[in-house]
């Protein structure tokens, strides 16, 4: 019987240690660890906007937020012209100033056109070198020039190609997800706006559930994933103490 007792004496005695320390965890939490928002997000050079006000890089607002892919330098385009055999599935790569060569055609700038743009483009410059109607297919094989970056937070942080209709939530699935680590409230998108410097604070959970709008992201925006210090502290109290984690969860997830 005494055997009894003292091992659930010593049960008692490590959940109360345990408490004791998660105790201490939260205070230290609640004091030092406020991720991406600490002091306030913005400065003198950068201006923070609501989420739902974050313009495009014209200043775009409302309905008339939307990308369409745009070719630069070095893209590697597919170019196609029905019923001739030398523009048949022919793989070309832009320069440095986004041109490529063909024959018959020469030299074409496409830097800056959409996909259709260049089609047209090309259309043109054929029956220029007496092409009868050509009929031109240009498709984007791999994306160089236009890229968003995604840190923080992520699975595989890096520069990912720019695609037309690429949202945030894309853009964190492109990088394999968010991390176990990860602050999903704390979702900052760094853009630059007609020269100027603007920063939106977004909850990717919320987004998630529907609460409000996939954001459009555009080429050279940053956006950086925020970190969850209570969730790192937690996993090394799961693998020190494993005792009373639903309680403890509950608790971290409420306040981060």
């Amino acid at each position: 019987m005494k055997r009894f007792m003292s091992q659930v004496d010593f049960k008692h005695a490590a959940k109360a240690a345990f408490v004791g320390a998660a105790a201490v965890v939260l205070m230290s939490l609640t004091g030092c660890a406020k991720g991406l928002t600490a002091g306030g997000l913005g400065g003198a050079t950068i201006t923070r906007v609501e989420a739902s006000e974050l313009p495009g890089p014209e200043g775009q607002l409302g309905t008339e937020q939307r990308y369409s892919y745009r070719i630069g330098p070095y893209d590697k385009l597919i170019i196609d012209v029905l019923g001739i055999d030398q523009f048949a599935d022919r793989r070309v790569t832009a320069d440095g100033s986004g041109a490529i060569v063909l024959p018959i055609a020469g030299a074409v700038n496409l830097n800056d056109l959409t996909i259709a743009e260049a089609s047209e483009r090309l259309t043109q410059q054929l029956r220029t070198g007496y092409v009868r109607n050509p009929r031109v297919s240009v498709n984007l094989q791999e994306s160089v020039s236009r890229f968003v970056t995604i840190d923080g937070e992520v699975e595989q942080p890096g520069n990912y190609p720019m695609v037309a209709d690429m949202t945030l939530m894309r853009a964190v699935a492109a990088a394999k997800g968010a991390s176990e680590f990860a602050k999903l409230r704390e979702v900052v998108i760094h853009r630059t706006v007609n020269g100027r410097q603007m920063i939106a604070l977004y909850d990717l959970g919320a987004i998630r559930r529907g609460a409000y709008a996939d954001p459009i992201l555009y080429p050279n925006d940053v956006v950086v994933i925020g970190d969850s210090p209570s969730r790192r502290l937690l996993q090394q109290f799961i693998t020190v103490v494993p005792l009373l984690i639903s309680p403890l969860v509950t608790v971290l997830d409420s306040n981060n």
